[in-house]
Parts: structure tokens; C-alpha cells; sequence
């Protein structure tokens, strides 16, 4: 199997997203691990604050850690579909000449090379600003001084068995997708028996065409809910951040928030154009213009938008009010957290105006495609 220059960019969504599940959590868990090495010299006005922070952190990477991990899971599944579908004809080829599923299979195994690549970024990113961290961490004085220290079980937890798994992973679901005929793969077309829709006579060709387009590519609509979510909780949770933590801190979690929303939001939104050229092309030459054709491919994500942004909401607001009510309960001087309004209204103003921004952006390009050039791809 050839994996060309193309489908290694492909990947880059799975490199930032475990890029920044492996930065925070390599973040917390070795402030954990140096936090447990001084536990002997806690004193007992301190031992609130050690064990809040020590929960703390492991909270932060398994809530954090756990639904990056996931998205990634999600992602990397998409990613081998989408390059078994594009190259279907080549790996009928394959088989025809007698290698077995299995055999093809064990060629995907460098699709988890993308989260190598990802972690080890995460990974010495953290390590980078480890020492501004710990400083950060104890502003008040209250908990003696310890210096970061390398934990040679992280690297293998958050960097060398991911990449195995996700190895391992790319294999076996590959070696399922490639259970198909060797007839069925020659056709080059990919089975489109989930994008089949009841069709209903009294249902406008607009709005069926949009349902199509929604129940064929579900791994995109939960992309683009989970740009608008990581947008809302991180940019809200930002807020509160320089209060009950730090600027640093604040400053991290926007940033995280932003590069996760507009990867995976990129992510969608090109592949929805590329999957609908041709049904872009057939509406022209049926006479629907381009304004027609891209609200109906592009309106119909607009739900999912706003229900990843409401539960993005949801979820900040919870797991703060958890973090100062729970966890830092019996520490003296937190601030009482509320739910900030202003927060919201930036938070969803801003998120609506760069996706529908974006979206312009692709309606654009849908109304610059054209018939020659689909006919051409056909070929």
C-alpha cells in the first residue's frame, strides 16, 4: 500500500488533537507525580491545597485526555474509510492478485505514526514550559519549592502506547473495511448503502438532498459539533480561568479551545465540499445555482453547531462549579464562581460570526465548481 504525500497532510487533524490531549495531560500528571514526590513535607495548613491540586490535576487529564482520545478514535476511523473509499480500485487490484485482507491491512499501521507524531509534540511541548507552570502553580508560597523532574513512565503512557494502540487500531478496523468483493472494489465506487433516504414524493429535492448529505457523513457532523463545543467550553472556561487559576492557565485553555475548534471545523467542512462535488455539478446542469447548492449542503450542519455549543456550555459551567465547589472547597479565598453571561454572549457572537464566515467561504468555492472539472475527475 502507497500512502502519498496528500493523505499524510490528511492527518494532521489526529497530530494537533493528540498534540494537545498529551500537552495537558503530560501538563497535570507530572506536576502529580513531583507533587507526590514532597507529600512528606506538606505541612497540615497545607494539605487542603495539595490534595486539591492533586485531584485537580487528575481530573483535568482524565476529562481532557478521555474526549480528546475519543475524538481521535473518531477521526483516525474517518481518515482510513476516506482513504480505502478513495482508493478502492487499487486495493481491488490488490486482492485480485491474491493478498489477503490482512495482508493489506497490516500496510495501515502507519496511520499511527500521525499520533506519534502528535504525542512527542505534545509531550516535549509540555516539558518546555513545565518550569513556568510550576511556578505558576505555586504563587501563594504555600507548598515548599520542587523543580519538574523527567518521569520516564510518561513518555511510555502518553507517547509510546498510544501510537501502538492506535497502530494496532488502524490495522483491525482496516482489515474489516477491506471485507468487501473484489468486483465491488473495482467499480471504484464505495458501497452507499448508509447513504440511502426513503424518499418521499411529497419532499422537495432540496431538502432530501440535505438529509442525504447529513445521514451519509455522521463522522462530519459530529466533527463539526465538536469544533463548536471545544469553541464554547474553552473560550467560557477561559474567563473564569484568570480568576480561579491563572492568566497562564487562561491563556491556555483559549488556545487549546480555538486550535481544536478550527482544525476539526476544517476538517468537516472541506471534506463535505469534496464528497458533494458531484451532486454540486448535476444541480448546475439542472439549473439551481450555487447559492441553492451550498445551503443545501452546507445549511443542514447548523443544528449540530448549535448543539455542540449549548452542551459545550453545559459541560465548562459543571466542571468548574465542581472544580470550586468539590475540589476546592475547603480552600480559603476562592472566589465564588458564577455563571458568567458575558462570557456566553462573546463566546457565541464571535463562534457564530467565524462559522458563518467559513461557511461563506466554502459556499464560495461549491459556486466555483465546475462541470468540466467533475467530468475530468470521473475519468
Amino acid at each position: 500500500m502507497i500512502i502519498g504525500a496528500k493523505d499524510v497532510c490528511k492527518l494532521l487533524g489526529i497530530v494537533i488533537i493528540s498534540a494537545c490531549a498529551v500537552f495537558v495531560s503530560t501538563l497535570f500528571l507530572n506536576y502529580n507525580l513531583d507533587l507526590n514526590g514532597i507529600e512528606a513535607q506538606i505541612a497540615d495548613e497545607s494539605r487542603a491545597l495539595y490534595d486539591a491540586l492533586v485531584m485537580t490535576g487528575s481530573v483535568v487529564s482524565a476529562v481532557s485526555g478521555g474526549c480528546l482520545l475519543m475524538t481521535s478514535v473518531v477521526m483516525l476511523c474517518f481518515y482510513i474509510k476516506h482513504y480505502i473509499d478513495s482508493h478502492r480500485k487499487e486495493l481491488g487490484i490488490l486482492k485480485a492478485m491474491g493478498y489477503s485482507n490482512i495482508r493489506i491491512a497490516a500496510g495501515f499501521w502507519v496511520f499511527g505514526l500521525s499520533v506519534f507524531a502528535g504525542t512527542l509534540a505534545g509531550f516535549s511541548g509540555a516539558y518546555l514550559i513545565m518550569p513556568a507552570f510550576y511556578s505558576v502553580q505555586n504563587e501563594s508560597g504555600l507548598l515548599p519549592d520542587f523543580s519538574a523532574e523527567f518521569h520516564p513512565r510518561l513518555l511510555i503512557l502518553l507517547v509510546i502506547a498510544p501510537t501502538a494502540a492506535f497502530a494496532l487500531l488502524s490495522v483491525i478496523y482496516s482489515f474489516f473495511r477491506m471485507k468487501t468483493p473484489v468486483l465491488d472494489l473495482l467499480k471504484g465506487k464505495p458501497d452507499s448503502k448508509s447513504r440511502d433516504v426513503a424518499a418521499k414524493d411529497n419532499m422537495p429535492f432540496l431538502k432530501e438532498l440535505k438529509k442525504i448529505t447529513l445521514r451519509g457523513r455522521r463522522s462530519l457532523v459530529f466533527f463539526i459539533a465538536f469544533a463548536s463545543f471545544c469553541y464554547s467550553a474553552m473560550v467560557q472556561m477561559s474567563f473564569g480561568m484568570g480568576d480561579l487559576a491563572s492568566e497562564m492557565m487562561s491563556a491556555m485553555t483559549f488556545m487549546i479551545g480555538v486550535v481544536l475548534a478550527f482544525t476539526t471545523l476544517f476538517i468537516a467542512v472541506t471534506t463535505v465540499v469534496r464528497s458533494n462535488a458531484g451532486s454540486v455539478s448535476i444541480m448546475k446542469i439542472f439549473g439551481y445555482s450555487g447559492r441553492e447548492c451550498s445551503s443545501a449542503i452546507l445549511s443542514g450542519y447548523r443544528p449540530a453547531a448549535a448543539a455542540g455549543f449549548v452542551i459545550g456550555t453545559l459541560y465548562q459551567y459543571l466542571l468548574l462549579k465542581i472544580a470550586v465547589e468539590v475540589i476546592f472547597k475547603d480552600i480559603e479565598n476562592v472566589p465564588v464562581f458564577e455563571f458568567n453571561v458575558q462570557a456566553l454572549i462573546i463566546a457565541a457572537v464571535s463562534f457564530a460570526v467565524v462559522y458563518e464566515a467559513v461557511m461563506l467561504c466554502y459556499s464560495r468555492r461549491i459556486g466555483k465548481i465546475s462541470v468540466k472539472e467533475i467530468m475530468m475527475e470521473a475519468e
